[in-house]
């Protein structure tokens, strides 16, 4: 891939970092053990994830409507991080934090660094998509006009939509003694304008909101030009102010900190408090103005005291003020300028839509791997087929985040409504889904589920199904726990895995564990499951050190683990251990990670990639080699914690062993293709950095070269055509 240069956020820094060798080289060790700037900040590194999402924009291997959809995805990867983050930083500076939290970096140095860097992302995005991306789509009639450059036939045409579809819910809102500076809604696109009435000097101000319904962007008719709302409006704005002379027009945007939440252990009613919340966070304090490019320093300096913000945290946008506004474009039917279509197939087992799926789970445990295996037909049809079982007389779940339609709700409630127990663990804090999780609780009780709100204190945020079903005279259980949500669309977009079992010492456990979600059982045992915050992260480190000790007395000590973060500092000094000890380690981590590898005398025998391509990496699988010669032999856990913090300790997770010889035989398999992959992985740098690995030397149809989502979608197909042949009986 071309135009990819590594960059570190924290070379720009005044804090004293370790001493380096050139990027890509090995390290010179000048960092302690106990020093902190063995662990990177891990806002630093949630940034240079980001620029790894911008440079699959910029791969001119990426089809070229996807390319749009990525340079979305970064615009709303960033807007969660100013709404996560920096608010977090901005309050420690006010609350006189001045230094290191916890990284070698004071919050000033912090939000210094991510000022620069993001400045520096946004002009590259910016040159992606003015000067390359959409060249390279005139050829396909897709273009994105400015007003300037519309002929006449299609300037009436905007016109007439304008006066038609969005003038009558626009509100033009003035500033003056009368009336105060409006309410500015969060990633809302707003356009101050300067006027004045004719034959006066005083100028006065006005806000108008555009609008996003019926949409962002305007296409004309019989064709594939696109202008944006925005736009339009600036440039009929005469019609909103009749009579005035308008002077200067600046579109802008906020950002506001949804950091918001309080402490739940002192709620009386959980329901009550994430409701608080949500009003809270609609007015929280702005932590990001973005204007567009020219701004008029009057508006510019009007806006900034009204919205109380700085002028470090204004920031200026080229092209677009609203990214996001580019997936309506991703959307064009043109096949040819997306993915290639990919049928999800039937997992092993559950291929027949009429088959009994609890009695394919007796027959043995079932690895789901979604997107390429069908979630509908294996998860979705697993609370169905329960809630229409007359023989199943309990169904319970946990749902962190589901989908606006969600067919798991509907089955839940039908399985109520037949007189069957249902139980539901609804977390409501999930952010920035609490609006539609209160909505779903609510809809559930009223059909008569037993719902609990999530666990005071702690974040519920585990995959877990269970199923329990009267079979001769005797009650059976049946469980699904996976890496991802019950959630349909997310499910068709994110790679996750899951297992369905009728395993009773994973069952059991289940139980014990919705007994402690839904009932505050005091359970501090399981005999299968890793449970957070309970054990989960002192099995992990029992499992690192055990590697470790193997290694230590000449074995071979080997470790494996994918997973979607690394920020736990007791995880990484046992890592840390464990390299030095002579443990070989792979990390797959898809977004930000605070180890340092290949470092001599720290790390030298960690090795970290981060996978980031068509579907968003999700799924937590964890390989412990045991010191066995066959890696089928060693422990393999999937769940839905990362190696984090508060994954560890401040939610309630849950991961499983997978027992099953042809299960592991499959996550073994991922895990290496993964590893072997060389057209959408990057190597992480001791310094911070990543580099895309090289496949230029690859011959085009190279297993290692077409990229993991390719392979594997290929590897499920030959699987599939292999299965087919064995019932065959060719």
């Amino acid at each position: 891939m071309t135009d990819v240069t590594p960059t570190s956020l924290s070379a720009s820094l005044t804090a004293p970092a370790p001493a380096l060798a050139a990027p890509g080289s090995r390290a010179v060790l000048t960092i302690d053990v106990n020093d902190p700037a063995r662990f990177l900040n891990r806002d630093i590194e949630w940034l240079e994830f980001n620029a790894r999402v911008l440079d699959i924009a910029a791969d001119a291997r990426t089809p070229l409507l996807e390319r749009l959809r990525f340079l979305s995805i970064y615009s709303a990867n960033l807007d969660e991080f100013f709404m996560k983050r920096v608010g977090v930083l901005k309050r420690q500076i006010e609350a006189g934090v001045s230094g290191p939290v916890p990284e070698a970096l004071t919050p000033v140095q912090q939000l210094d660094g991510i000022r620069a860097r993001v400045a520096t992302l946004a002009h590259r995005q910016a040159i992606i998509l003015r000067d390359r991306v959409m060249p390279a789509l005139v050829p396909y009639g897709i273009r994105i006009l400015r007003w300037d450059n519309l002929g006449e036939a299609q300037r009436t045409e905007a016109e007439a939509w304008f006066r038609r579809s969005v003038f009558p819910i626009l509100t033009p809102l003035a500033v003056d003694p009368g009336h105060r500076f409006p309410f500015i809604s969060n990633m809302s696109v707003s356009l101050g304008v300067m006027l004045r009435r004719p034959g006066e000097s005083e100028q006065l101000f006005a806000r108008v909101k555009v609008p996003e319904i019926p949409s962002r962007l305007y296409r004309f008719e019989d064709t594939n030009d696109f202008i944006t709302v925005q736009d339009i409006v600036e440039h009929n704005l005469d019609d909103l102010f009749p009579g005035m002379e308008i002077l200067k027009v600046l579109a802008f945007r906020v950002t506001r900190n949804a950091e918001v939440e309080r402490d739940s252990e002192d709620t009386e009613d959980l329901l009550e408090a994430t409701q608080h919340l949500l009003k809270e966070r609609r007015f929280a304090r702005v932590v990001r103005l973005e204007i567009a490019a020219g701004a008029n320093p009057r508006i510019l300096k009007f806006l900034m005291e009204e919205l109380q913000v700085d002028a470090d945290d204004v920031y200026e946008t080229e092209g677009l003020v609203d990214y996001g506004s580019l997936n309506e474009i991703a959307d064009t039917d043109l096949a040819d300028l997306h993915w290639p279509r990919m049928a999800a197939l039937p997992p092993a087992g559950l291929d027949d839509d009429h088959a009994d799926i609890f009695a394919a789970i007796r027959t043995g445990d079932i690895l789901l791997h979604h997107p390429y295996e069908s979630f509908e037909r294996s998860v979705e049809k697993f609370i169905e087929d329960a809630a229409a079982d007359p023989k199943v007389v309990c169904i319970k779940q946990s749902l962190y985040r589901t989908s606006g339609d969600s067919p798991f709700i509907a089955s839940l409630i039908r399985a109520a409504e037949s007189g069957k127990q249902v139980a539901v663990l609804v977390e409501l804090r999930a952010r920035f889904d609490e609006a539609r999780n209160i909505l779903w609780a609510r809809k559930l009780e009223d059909a008569g589920v037993h719902v609990a709100y999530g666990v005071v204190g702690y974040k519920t945020h585990t995959k877990t199904a269970l199923v329990v079903r009267e079979e001769q005279g005797t009650l059976r259980s049946y469980a699904h726990i996976g890496t991802g949500n019950y959630n349909s669309r997310t499910a068709r977009m994110y790679e996750d895995v899951g297992l369905l079992t009728a395993d009773p010492e994973i069952t059991d456990d289940l139980v014990n564990l919705f007994n402690y979600m839904t009932g505050r059982s005091r359970q501090r045992e399981y005999r299968q499951l890793l449970v957070a915050p309970v054990a989960m992260k002192k099995r992990f480190l029992e499992l690192i050190d055990r590697e470790a000790q193997i290694a230590a007395s000449g074995g071979t000590g080997r470790i494996i683990a994918k997973m979607n973060q690394l920020e736990d500092r007791g995880v990484m000094d046992a890592l840390y251990r464990a390299s030095e000890a002579g443990v070989q380690i792979d990390l797959i981590v898809r977004g930000f990670c605070c180890l340092r590898p290949a470092m001599p005398g720290l790390s030298q025998n960690i090795q970290i990639r981060s996978v980031v391509g068509r579907f968003l990496e999700h799924s937590r699988i964890f390989w412990f080699g045991a010191g066995k010669p066959d890696p089928l032999d060693g422990d393999f856990y999937i769940g839905s914690a990362d190696w984090m913090y508060r994954n560890l300790q401040t939610r309630v997770e849950a991961a499983t062993p997978v027992r099953s010889r042809d299960a592991r035989g499959t996550l073994w398999d991922i895990l290496q293709i993964c590893l072997d992959d060389r057209r959408s992985s990057w190597q992480m740098q001791p310094d911070g950095t990543y580099r895309q690995i090289d496949c230029a030397p690859l011959a085009p149809e190279d297993p290692s070269a077409v990229g993991v989502h390719a392979r594997l979608s290929a590897y499920y197909l030959d699987r599939a055509a292999l299965q087919a042949q064995a019932r065959r009986g060719e």
